[in-house]
């Protein structure tokens, strides 16, 4: 063999078959040479032996927003290949919101200097809506450059589904900038059924992402859909859609969406390999569904064990508990349980915060008491709902009230000066202290809740100081997770990440909350397009009327 050919020996899947065979593969250069069979014997799953691993494609994520993990990209591309993925289609849809095409070319330069391959899909809906101050504006004209020097391999997710369904112009541009370039088209949107999915599906969308029952799941495929099977911090869905994967074997694909530190420290899509075995999925479904489908239907370079093709596998020495040992891309391990930690090289932040220190007196709500329009948070949801509350007031000013678990939320515009937005809140239960975050779908800009006005302005003041991060603070005690990249990510380690999230979670927790994932709720209380009532830096909005809305409410048709 010459210097640079490499040869690997174990259980190889023959996915029309649909058996394990003993075989060899030879690999020059990167790409693969040659395929042996070395025995006739061909089983349905391989019981594993030291000298016979299973070798396997490796696994693509196929649609995640790697700034949810609160990693740049080099540093999470170098994480996940430790379980076996290989490469990711990634939407940088957060970092667009922030700071427009520079940031997407940000996320496209650093990725090349981690392990994973990672790809990256054009933002199709910057801003999120226009009830909101967003760091950049993306038309079609903006998105061209992208798509022509081949930066991007698809259009992310359109979820301005009505835009599609009426054709708004903005939005029918993007779609047809997409076509021009021959790229596939993402979808989301949830709940769309009858005509208009129809018109949605017939508008070029491929796929779908954010299925949560097989009725919808089941009607979305039959429109001509392709179906991400999500599996993440935010939104669950495997179980429930994991029947798809054998009854469409080729229309389904396996996506974590939105990974957070304390998650991705564990598992990745290997743990939905895992999961599906558990539940008797066939392994060859599997394979398809986290490999060879996301490769095939968004084109990627990514090889799939054929002769011919670039050197990407995994090496699994436990099948049934879906145990990696090794990760190789392009011919090179990228990571094996013997290989050091890939060392880190400094990448200098990229970042847009223009925002003014606040004051307490900037968070004052007038009296007189009366009856106010409350968002209801909810565990574990991005929607919340909406209440009314009578409140009295107290020298001459509404408060928070801990024992009602009445708190403040603000949004204070971080892209210019601006005097907060103040509504107010249940269900994180704050006895006291204040927790605040900049990350605030979609736009980003800085969100607080809190028991006390003065603590709300030290944990907002503390991300200024930062530019970026998540903060808690109560009295004269103030912790930050500083966030420099986008005010989302963090240029350290996964693990170091984790580590400080977990530990500010349980902060809130000491402060009294009781949510799961305190910060992550917060994040989605300015998340306009899901009901019922949010908060953007414009004001209290109802999400279902899709309006803004007073936070006093009429009486005798007047604004209190």
């Amino acid at each position: 063999m010459s210097k640079r050919e490499q040869l690997r020996r174990g259980w190889l899947p023959d996915m029309e078959r649909r058996c394990f065979y003993r075989g060899e593969i030879v690999y020059r250069n990167g790409i693969i040479s040659t395929i042996r069979v070395l025995s006739d014997e061909c089983v349905p799953f391989p019981s594993g032996e030291r000298d016979w691993p299973v070798i396997l494609p490796g696994l693509v994520d196929a649609h995640v927003h790697i700034e949810s993990s609160m990693v740049i990209p080099s540093r999470f591309s170098s994480w996940v290949v430790r379980f076996g993925t290989v490469a990711t289609v990634s939407d940088p849809h957060e970092i667009a919101n922030v700071i427009g095409v520079e940031g997407v070319r940000f996320m496209v330069q650093d990725a090349r200097n981690g392990r994973a391959r990672i790809f990256f899909t054009a933002p199709s809906c910057v801003p999120a809506t226009r009830f909101e101050t967003a760091g950049a504006v993306l038309d079609a004209d903006a998105l061209e450059p992208l798509m022509a020097d081949g930066s991007v391999i698809a259009l992310g997710e359109m979820m301005n589904y009505p835009g599609v369904i009426f054709h708004d112009p903005n939005v029918m541009s993007k779609l047809e900038m997409a076509k021009k370039y021959g790229l596939p088209i993402d979808g989301h949107a949830p709940g769309v059924s009858g005509e208009d999915l129809i018109q949605y599906v017939s508008a070029g969308i491929t796929t779908e992402h954010e299925c949560t029952t097989l009725v919808e799941a089941e009607e979305k495929i039959a429109a001509g859909m392709k179906i991400l099977i999500r599996e993440c911090s935010v939104a669950p869905n495997f179980d429930a859609l994991a029947p798809l994967i054998e009854r469409y074997p080729d229309r389904v694909m396996l996506c974590s969406d939105d990974c957070h530190p304390d998650d991705l420290i564990h598992r990745h899509i290997d743990d939905l390999i895992r999961r599906g075995m558990q539940k008797q999925i066939n392994i060859f479904n599997l394979i398809r569904a986290a490999s060879h489908n996301p490769v095939e239907h968004y084109k990627l370079p990514i090889g799939l064990l054929r002769i011919g093709d670039s050197a990407d596998f995994i090496v699994v020495s436990d099948l049934p508990n879906f145990r990696v040992a090794e990760t190789v891309i392009a011919g090179e391990t990228v990571y094996s349980t013997a290989m050091p930690e890939a060392q880190l090289k400094p990448v200098t932040p990229i970042n847009q915060f223009h925002a003014d220190k606040i004051e307490p007196e900037d968070l004052r709500i007038d009296g007189p008491g009366g009856k106010f329009r409350v968002i209801q948070a909810i565990d574990g949801e991005l929607k919340t709902e909406s209440i009314i509350m009578e409140i009295a007031d107290r020298e001459g000013e509404i408060r928070q009230d801990p024992t009602r678990d009445l708190l403040k939320i603000a949004v204070v515009n971080r892209y210019h000066p601006a005097k907060p937005s103040v509504g107010l809140i249940q269900g994180f239960k704050l006895k006291t202290g204040a927790i605040a975050s900049s990350i605030a779908h979609d736009s980003h800009q800085i969100i607080v809740i809190g028991a006390n006005d003065k603590d709300m302005c030290l944990a907002v003041n503390i991300l200024i100081e930062n530019m970026g991060g998540i903060s808690v603070a109560y009295g004269d005690q103030k912790h930050v997770m500083p966030l420099p990249f986008a005010g989302l990510m963090s240029g350290d380690q996964v693990e170091l990440v984790a580590h400080q999230y977990v530990s500010l979670n349980h902060l809130a927790a000491e402060l009294g909350s009781t949510l799961r994932a305190p910060f992550m709720t917060l994040s989605f209380m300015a998340l306009l397009v899901i009901p019922s009532l949010k908060i953007s830096d414009r004001g209290l909005f109802d999400s279902t009327g899709f309006q803004f809305t007073p936070l006093r409410v009429k009486e005798h048709g007047n604004t209190l």
